[in-house]
C-alpha cells in the first residue's frame, strides 16, 4: 500500500510517517518502480503501536524501547514494565505541576476585578521577580554545628 493508505490504516499522518522512518523509529520501506514508498501489513502495524504509544504521552526514546522490546520475543516483561512505570511517574509529575499552575492561576484571577480599571493581579503575578528557591534545612545529626543565638 502507498503512504497515504498506510496512513489512513494507522492513523498516522503521510508527514509523521517520513519522520518516523527518518529517524529510524520505523524500518525504511521498500519503493515501487516509480519511487513511491510501499508499506506492507507489518510497517501499518508499527505504526499504530507508535499512534497508540505516543497518545499515551511516550517519549521517541520511550516508544524506539518499546517497539525493541515488542519485536523480542525473548524480552523479559519487567523491562517493559519499568518503561511504562518510569513514564508514570514522569506523568504523575507532569500532573502535579499543571494542578500547582492551575491553583496558581486560580488565586489570581480570584483577586482580579476584571473591571476597566487598568491595575490588575493577573499582569501583576506575572510580572513580578521569581521567588529564590527555598534552600533545603539541614537535619538534625548530620555534623554541622548550629550557631548559638546571640545575646545581647
Amino acid at each position: 500500500m502507498n503512504i497515504g493508505q498506510a496512513s489512513k490504516t494507522s492513523g498516522v499522518t503521510e508527514k509523521m510517517i517520513r519522520y518516523y522512518e527518518s529517524i529510524g523509529l520505523i524500518d525504511t520501506v521498500g519503493r515501487s518502480a516509480n519511487g513511491y514508498r510501499t508499506y506492507a501489513e507489518r510497517d501499518v502495524h508499527s505504526l499504530a503501536f507508535i499512534r497508540r504509544a505516543r497518545r499515551l504521552g511516550f517519549s521517541i526514546e520511550q516508544i524506539q524501547a518499546l517497539m525493541t522490546l515488542w519485536r523480542d520475543k525473548a524480552r523479559s516483561s519487567a523491562e517493559v514494565k519499568a518503561i511504562a512505570e518510569g513514564h508514570m511517574g514522569e506523568l504523575q509529575a507532569r500532573i502535579e505541576e499543571l494542578a500547582s499552575m492551575r491553583r496558581t492561576l486560580e488565586h489570581l484571577v480570584s483577586c482580579c476585578a476584571g473591571d476597566d480599571r487598568p491595575d490588575c493581579p493577573i499582569i501583576d503575578g506575572l510580572s513580578a521577580p521569581e521567588p529564590a528557591p527555598a534552600r533545603p534545612k539541614p537535619a538534625r545529626g548530620d555534623g554541622r554545628r548550629l550557631a548559638a543565638p546571640l545575646r545581647a
